[in-house]
């Protein structure tokens, strides 16, 4: 029987590529000369760093800009607030969401079975959902159905089996 997993997954080697060409970028371009702009990597998050907010709007841009190269989505990156640093300074952390809660998984589980095909069951396994289904036009509908969907969460189709 056909089956796949939906699963959300970062690529943690392509966001410390679209980082470090972030922090390239920061290093050599003239408008953030002198403003001690900086971008962090932790492991679940980043640290961006300016001296003004409207300077950690533009390190944001040149953030999401590498990211979008690098094809990795968006919706990964969960902005906080901008906040007061020392020495005349601001900051804003930005937590990378990779995973999907049980929550969410509820909710896909919901949208699947609101499609209405015919033979699709869905089912949480861990961090993934395994989709099995009678035919594989079915799961194609399943995958186009999710992706039309604006969900806050960045989902990847993996484990495609016949």
């Amino acid at each position: 029987m056909p089956s796949f997993d939906v699963v959300s997954e970062i690529d943690m080697q392509e966001v410390r590529n679209a980082v470090d060409q972030a922090q390239r970028e920061l290093a050599t371009r003239f408008d953030f000369k002198d403003t001690n702009s900086s971008i962090e990597l932790g492991k679940s998050d980043l640290t961006l760093r300016s001296n003004s907010e409207d300077r950690l709007r533009a390190v944001r841009q040149v953030v999401e800009e590498k990211f979008v190269k690098r094809h990795i989505s968006l919706k990964t990156l969960d902005w906080g607030k901008i906040e007061e640093a020392s020495g005349q300074s601001v900051r804003q952390v930005v937590t990378l969401k990779a995973g999907i809660s049980s929550d969410d998984a509820r909710d896909l589980n919901k949208r699947i079975k609101a499609l209405n095909l015919k033979g699709i069951q869905s089912q949480t396994q861990g961090e993934a959902i395994r989709v099995t289904g009678k035919k594989r036009d079915d799961l194609q509908a399943v995958i186009a159905g999710l992706k039309e969907a604006e969900l806050e969460l960045p989902l990847q189709f993996n484990n495609f089996r016949d």
